[in-house]
């Protein structure tokens, strides 16, 4: 067994800062190494259980290496072996595939384009307190899972900026057409009552338009005290779901062809009031600034405490398979606003 190995991946990651400012933390991503162990992946994370929790409630994620994980069921062993609790996704903005319940793919993103910073469903009422990454194929170049812990990023954000979303909270409206995630996969059903219901429990806004369309529109809080500590974190995807971070021909198309409020999504400050270009360039910045990652490997896991973390994907090359498991749902007090 190797020590575990705590270090600063981002000097072999190009375009990543290695301070965020003179009185930024150390941001080190820890990578827990070992042999390729006698026993099963299930049994090695089982003996290290306790271990990996602390350096994930220290420094919000762990890389796991050398386990050599080959498929989603071993993926889903280490996660039953960590305790985690796997829940079923609702309100998915891009297309997955489902290994087993609780066991997905990595979203369907197109392999040129960057995934920006972003916390599993945090636009939900029921959140993933943990995310747990295997990747059983690196791909040839780039696909880095990238992460940024939120805590930082808010410390970075200008206070004025800060005060604005703490105040009302952000806005997401999503319309359900033939563009982007059908409703019928989003919730899990063909049934509009179970939709409604789940709405209705959810805290959504929802209106049923003609030829089976749905527009839904929801506040959330974008600044959370984190329930383990009460550490405040940036907990939103107010910047990733705008529409300021679309491709702008793309962006151009799609309000020719629906409309302005046509979009499969698009976020706003918490009053209504759009958010601006240069609004969602500062988050982004902030994100960047913050933002550590190591290229995967095949066989790696990545645990990720997917409330004080935001993660990404770079754009890549070559055949990219990642198994995500969201874990240990949480309902956060104050986070649905009315």
């Amino acid at each position: 067994m190797s020590p575990l190995s705590v270090h600063d991946p981002s000097a072999a990651v190009a375009g990543t800062p290695t301070d965020a400012g003179p009185d930024a933390p150390a941001r080190v991503l820890p990578v827990l190494s070992a042999e390729p162990p006698t026993g099963s992946v299930a049994d090695w994370t089982a003996q290290r259980r306790e271990e990996i929790h602390a350096l994930v409630t220290e420094y919000g994620a762990v890389l796991l290496r050398g386990l050599g994980v080959g498929s989603p069921a071993e993926v889903a062993e280490a996660a039953e072996a960590l305790g985690i609790e796997r829940m079923t996704e609702r309100e998915r903005f891009a297309p997955r595939r489902s290994h087993a319940p609780g066991v997905y793919t990595s979203s369907e993103w197109p392999a040129d384009e960057p995934m920006c910073m972003h916390h599993e469903l945090s636009y939900a009422a029921e959140v993933p307190g943990l995310v747990l990454f295997g990747c059983l194929t690196a791909p040839a170049s780039g696909g880095l899972t990238q992460v940024a812990d939120s805590q930082q990023v808010l410390r970075m954000l200008p206070p004025e900026l800060v005060e604005r979303f703490e105040r009302g909270g952000w806005l997401l409206t999503r319309m359900y057409h033939d563009v982007g995630v059908p409703w019928q996969e989003a919730f899990g059903t063909e049934d509009r009552a179970a939709v409604d219901a789940y709405c209705a429990a959810a805290g959504l806004d929802h209106e049923w338009l003609p030829d089976g369309r749905l527009r839904t529109r929801q506040r959330r809080a974008a600044v959370l005290p984190h329930p383990r500590d009460g550490v405040p974190v940036w907990f939103n995807q107010a910047a990733f779901l705008n529409e300021q971070t679309m491709d702008p021909v793309i962006r151009d198309y799609l309000v020719d062809v629906y409309g302005p409020d046509g979009l499969p999504f698009n976020t706003a400050y918490g009053d209504g009031a759009p958010l601006t270009a240069e609004t969602v360039q500062t988050i982004n910045a902030a994100y960047r600034a913050a933002s550590i990652g190591e290229p995967w490997q095949s066989g790696d896991l990545l645990l990720v405490d997917n409330l004080r973390m935001a993660h990404s994907r770079d754009p890549y090359e070559g055949d990219r398979d990642i198994v995500v498991i969201l874990g240990n749902p949480v309902r956060l007090a104050g986070h649905v606003l009315s």
